[in-house]
């Protein structure tokens, strides 16, 4: 009888650190909705509409705005930015299997990287950090 209860403690506390696990994973993972709300370092590149959001984790972002954003006014600024993250799936199992390969130890940088279009806007500084 008593080897039974052991047994019984035994799988209570297995299934109780796994659950623990989990949820600690899932909290670190980063963001999988369509809509994100990212804060850095907007800059120009290329011609045209182009600029990338750099945040200061590293993680960057190739940006455009919809028709309501004007992006021109805050190059260089610290902004929060929300925005839509173009081809959400395949950003997701892209950024899924990045997350494998620095959890294997096959890459160290795990920087996010993706293209958005910014629907809305709001500076923080006049200035980026360094």
């Amino acid at each position: 009888m008593t080897n039974r209860w052991v047994r019984l403690l035994f799988c209570i506390a297995f299934v109780g650190v796994t659950t623990v696990w989990v949820v600690a994973q899932d909290a670190e993972a980063k963001s999988k909705d369509p809509v994100r709300t990212v804060t850095g370092c907007l800059t120009k590149t290329g011609g045209g509409n182009e600029y990338l959001l750099t945040t200061n984790d590293g993680s960057t972002w190739e940006v455009r705005a919809n028709s309501s954003v004007d992006l021109a006014s805050h190059v260089n600024h610290t902004v929060e930015a929300k925005g839509v993250v173009k081809h959400n799936k395949m950003h997701n199992m892209k950024e899924d299997a990045k997350d494998m390969a620095t959890d294997a130890g096959a890459k160290k940088d795990n920087s996010e990287h993706g293209h958005m279009t910014i629907t809305d806007l709001r500076m923080i500084s006049d200035s980026c950090q360094k």
